[in-house]
């Protein structure tokens, strides 16, 4: 049986959860306070009037939505979290290019890449803006991100130079997941560690289709194909995709059997003050 968690990600210099309710919630990034959705905060509030001092407000109408911004408010700046650094840069879909529940993760990869005395080979797919790339970078590891946007690919090099990373072993890949995963088995390329945060539905650069229900299974299929013959972890996220950790689990036992560690369980923010848990998504890893 897997052990259950809950990560979360606590108030630091750089960034907390102010206040949630009612289907929002209130964060500070940096100097900037941002206002914007999140389906799961089904609460009240609790401290109505500090909404107002919110530098950027996301407001949802039904089929559309954006940003507005106090006149002093830049479009981006950076801020520090889980000793790395990043630009945040609110864009048309409500998101910031960072998710702090991820901290826990990192430092979990950090632990993996570190374990090990020999050099370890990491493949990121639907790597985003490189926040775990990022984190196995810091502690060691070659790895190669992915992603089928090259607007994220290209801000998370950004985040590499705000992070002194810029000359990380990292290779910056803008391509289709399984696209680049079929050719990596057939170039007979190998990897200790793999990361992915599949989206429920997306595109890839030449408007490949995925649709989690379909693709993920084999596509968790083929990345274990792509693993050496010892390897390190397998770690996979969610977010707004429906389904529980417990799924993601289950196909973790049949890729590894009853070798290792499996571990599962939700990605939370802590609210400044009331303690209260934000859930964030959810999270299923196995470990050597």
């Amino acid at each position: 049986m897997p052990h259950s968690l809950i990560l979360t990600t606590k108030p630091s210099g750089d960034y907390e959860l102010l206040d949630s309710g009612d289907g929002e919630k209130l964060e500070r990034y940096g100097a900037f306070i941002v206002a914007r959705p999140d389906p799961q905060a089904l609460w009240n509030k609790l401290h109505p009037g500090l909404w107002k001092k919110a530098d950027a407000v996301f407001t949802r109408e039904e089929r559309s939505g954006g940003w507005e911004f106090g006149k002093d408010m830049p479009h981006r700046w950076n801020i520090a979290l889980g000793d790395l650094s990043f630009s945040i840069r609110p864009t048309a879909f409500k998101h910031v290019g960072l998710f702090p529940e991820h901290v826990g993760n990192w430092d979990w990869i950090r632990e993996k890449v570190k374990s090990r005395k020999e050099p370890v080979n990491i493949l990121n797919v639907f790597g985003y803006t490189g926040g775990a790339t990022l984190a196995a970078a810091q502690a060691g590891a070659q790895v190669c991100h992915v992603d089928g946007s090259k607007t994220a690919v290209t801000w998370a090099r950004d985040n590499a130079a705000l992070s002194k990373l810029q000359g990380a072993p990292v290779r910056w890949i803008v391509d289709d997941a399984r696209t680049f995963v079929r050719r990596e088995k057939k170039r007979g390329n190998r990897y200790d560690g793999i990361i992915m945060d599949p989206p429920a539905f997306g595109h890839g650069p030449k408007k490949e289709l995925w649709k989690i229900e379909k693709d993920f299974v084999p596509f968790l299929e083929l990345c274990r194909e792509v693993m050496t013959d010892d390897p390190l972890f397998f770690l996979i996220n969610g977010y707004a995709s429906g389904y529980s950790a417990v799924a993601y689990d289950n196909n973790l036992q049949a890729l590894f059997g009853k070798t290792g560690t499996r571990e599962t369980g939700e990605l939370t923010i802590e609210e400044k003050g009331s303690g209260r848990l934000l859930p964030c998504g959810i999270f299923a890893r196995w470990s050597a």
